[in-house]
């Protein structure tokens, strides 16, 4: 079981008629599923070589969670901490559909305007002049026919060249569009960019100052940057590193600044700060806060307005949307030189995770989705009145930590999970899915409980001077016990 709860904190945003929730963090099903989440993840980011992870768990208006594993810097040895400020990239997109959605409810725009309407310069090279105009709501959607980027070569390291504002408005005269308006889905920079660009022009500030003051600041997100904050690199902000080369090195990558593609993807933030954004939404949809959108606002931006002709992808407006374990969820990814994050919330149970890491070729969406797995049920099951929260058996405690799995290769770790005590191999791509439940049969002697529940072999440990157990016993031949 787990010492201590890390973090564990009252968001601070909360409207003056909204009445704070009772704290569930001591709840032994979400003690067992925050051990379970932070054993999976220390493994999987050691056996990855990823050097830095911070993340985080939020239910309504608690910060439930959050953590961070191995390093911001790795050179420096600086430890990764639910501080740590990294690049969510394409997670900005939703903080500049926010302000498309504010110029919508001002009466400012509409989301069947064409953009010409709104950007005087916008002047691509309009190759299907039979299809709809690009409009608003094409660039939320990624269904306007733009092509992916600005003409630039900004992805290309090492320099990674972003291109002003100016020079974005300057080269889109000579571009032209890749599809008809509303045939395909094709994920643009560019469009969310122009759609920054318009919030800007219909504010009558700069799109950093828009947001700033409209967004960030009554959320209190003062920790979020909508473009990346050079000043913080090498101090709050992570280092990034690339991809795992052929070689299994992940060497530095240069800082950058997304300039004029900001609105798109410059963003920097911590999992505490999006756990803000987080817990704002569900105050909209749940509580009837008045901050920021109106909640018929947010709830249609949560809603589908596009589907691809292939039927499988679909988009809100801003928003990804999909369809998990029978269970709505909204959120974005962020994909940048160095860094990877994930933003998941499931509006109707009040869940949100959160997950940052400083390296290239991380599958920032799988964690976010195995969290959400692990501490979903196990949240529902702690607001749930009317279920009896089942004391955990402190006796198994001693056996529980981490053992080598020599000679196999990988780790098991014993863990108390559902009040018994089960076995996890590691690293694994689905913890709860490789779980092994033990019934207990003898003095420090456990059967493993088979998929049908009839029992299979026996698991035996040893118990050291320390009065934990020191190795275990399986199948004739025994582990160490490794970590605590």
């Amino acid at each position: 079981m787990r010492q201590a709860i890390h973090c564990l904190l009252f968001l601070v945003i909360a409207s003056p008629a909204f009445a704070q929730q009772a704290s569930i963090d001591t709840h032994p099903r979400v003690q067992e599923a925050l051990n379970l989440l932070e054993t999976w993840v220390d493994a999987q980011r050691a056996y990855e070589a990823i050097p830095g992870i911070s993340m985080a768990v939020v239910y309504d208006q608690q910060l439930l969670w959050s953590k961070g594993f191995g390093y911001a810097n790795r050179e420096q040895q600086t430890p990764a901490t639910p501080q740590t400020i990294y690049s969510i990239c394409s997670i900005s997109k939703l903080f500049t559909s926010v302000g498309v959605m504010q110029m919508r409810d001002a009466g400012k725009l509409r989301l069947d305007d064409p953009v010409s309407q709104h950007l005087d310069w916008f002047e691509i090279q309009d190759k299907y002049p039979d299809a709809p105009p690009v409009t608003v709501q094409g660039l939320l959607t990624h269904s306007s026919g733009l092509p992916r980027e600005s003409d630039y070569p900004y992805w290309s390291p090492p320099d990674f060249a972003f291109p002003t504002r100016e020079q974005l408005m300057e080269r889109v005269s000579d571009q032209e569009e890749l599809y008809p308006a509303f045939e395909y889905f094709q994920y643009s920079n560019l469009g969310l960019s122009l759609a920054g660009e318009m919030v800007a022009t219909l504010s009558g500030q700069s799109y950093a100052d828009y947001i700033q003051h409209a967004v960030l600041d009554p959320l209190q997100m003062s920790a979020t940057y909508s473009d990346i904050p050079v000043a913080e690199h090498g101090g709050r902000m992570a280092q990034g590193y690339s991809a795992r080369m052929r070689d299994g090195t992940r060497p530095a990558v240069n800082v950058f600044q997304a300039r004029g593609i900001a609105p798109a993807a410059g963003y920097a933030s911590t999992v505490e700060d999006l756990g803000k954004f987080a817990s704002w939404q569900f105050r909209v949809l749940h509580h009837d806060a008045d901050e920021v959108l109106a909640r018929n606002t947010l709830r249609e931006m949560y809603r589908v307005h596009w589907l691809d002709p292939d039927w499988e992808t679909k988009w809100g407006l801003g928003f990804s949307t999909w369809r998990a374990n029978d269970k709505t969820y909204v959120g974005h990814g962020g994909s940048c030189p160095g860094y990877r994050s994930q933003l998941n919330i499931e509006p109707k149970g009040k869940v949100a995770t959160i997950f940052m890491a400083n390296a290239s070729g991380v599958n920032s969406g799988l964690f976010a989705r195995r969290a959400q797995e692990i501490m979903g049920p196990a949240i529902a099951e702690a607001v749930d009145t009317s279920k009896k929260a089942k004391a955990p058996d402190a006796a198994l405690e001693v056996y529980t930590g981490t053992y080598s799995a020599a000679p196999w290769g990988g780790e098991l770790a014993v863990l108390v999970w559902k009040g018994n005590l089960a076995m996890l191999s590691l690293p694994t791509d689905n913890p709860l899915q490789s779980m092994i439940e033990l019934k207990k049969t003898g003095e420090h002697t456990f059967r493993r409980v088979r998929s049908d529940k009839s029992l299979g072999e026996e698991i035996r440990f040893d118990i050291g001077p320390d009065g934990k157990a020191s190795r275990m016993w399986r199948h004739s031949n025994f582990d160490l016990r490794v970590v605590p």
